[in-house]
């Protein structure tokens, strides 16, 4: 039997829960440490929860780690609207000036990744530092989906996402049996146990969850011959203005290797990339240590505010 989704978004551990509201929405963020401010945002079909590792790490290391839901998912608001990567990314802006810090390193994984280039184009102002996870630049990741077969084979769950209602009932069906199917068929080791596989399934069957995550990849493939999709691309066409670290797996089962070359020429002010072997989508959870190995001496390169 699952564990209670209620209780899951609001597990227990070395973190304090907090309700923050930023940009009209309320949001659960978790927090850890004192320091510089580090958040972390997380990708489909995951929940803060997927940070426990580097909420400890990073708070051991001086910073104050905080990891929050996504509009939409576990504690936050699940509101009707506001799944485009613009809006999210001022979610994410206006979260860190809720917290009351002037910036914060952003790493996001996944769908949070494509945030996170979003929030440090956009709001070059309050990120000071950028990481994306298993995520290219989300010009190259469109380039990819239309121009490269393999990829857009990867990806094909998001075509399939764009019909009403039957992509909500597969994602909650047999207890959201399939967040299960995507953790194991996206990383590239034995991840997840069982137990952790069952905490993310849980996280799924808060209700509207299901279809505020569909929300997302609904924006992302209906706005390809769009206006707004036109215009999300040209806002995020120029380099950020702060060091970016690329953490991706080697085996990653989502987004190929490749997808995410060329990555450095949106990255004006420093270009980091480091390629983990042995894991795939998800190395903040197949491997903490290597993960933690490669983003904790980065981020004491970068200046303090």
């Amino acid at each position: 039997m699952l564990p209670d989704p209620f209780e899951v978004v609001r597990a227990d551990g070395p973190w304090t829960h907090r309700d923050v509201v930023a940009n009209a929405c309320r949001f659960l963020v978790d927090e850890a440490g004192d320091g510089p401010l580090v958040l972390l945002l997380h990708g489909f079909p995951t929940f803060w929860w997927t940070w426990r590792h580097q909420l400890r790490s990073l708070a051991a290391a001086g910073y104050r780690a905080a990891a929050m839901d996504l509009r939409g998912y576990g504690g936050s608001d699940h509101t009707p609207h506001g799944y485009d990567p613009l809006t999210l990314a001022a979610d994410v802006a206006g979260v860190i000036r809720t917290l009351g810090e002037p910036s914060a390193v952003v790493v996001g994984q996944g769908w949070g990744g494509l945030i996170a280039w979003t929030a440090a184009t956009q709001h070059p102002d309050v990120v000071r530092g950028l990481v994306p996870v298993g995520m290219p630049h989300p010009v190259l990741l469109r380039n990819a989906f239309i121009g490269d077969p393999h990829q857009r084979r990867l990806g094909r769950y998001a075509v399939g996402f764009q019909r009403p209602f039957v992509p909500e009932r597969q994602l909650t069906r047999d207890d959201a049996a399939l967040v299960e199917t995507y953790l194991h068929r996206w990383s590239g080791s034995a991840w997840p146990d069982p137990e952790t596989a069952d905490v993310f399934r849980a996280a799924m069957l808060v209700p509207n969850t299901a279809h505020c995550s569909v929300e997302f990849h609904r924006w992302a493939i209906r706005s390809v011959p769009r206006r707004d999709g036109r215009r999300f691309q040209s806002a995020v066409a120029t380099p950020v203005a702060v060091p970016v670290l690329q953490i991706h797996g080697v085996d990653d089962g989502a987004v190929l290797l490749e997808s995410v070359d060329g990555s450095e020429a949106y990255a004006a002010a420093g270009y980091t990339r480091v390629d983990l072997a042995g894991v795939g989508h998800f190395p903040h959870e197949e491997d903490p240590a290597a993960f933690d190995a490669a983003l904790l001496p980065w981020i004491e390169t970068l200046p303090r505010d």
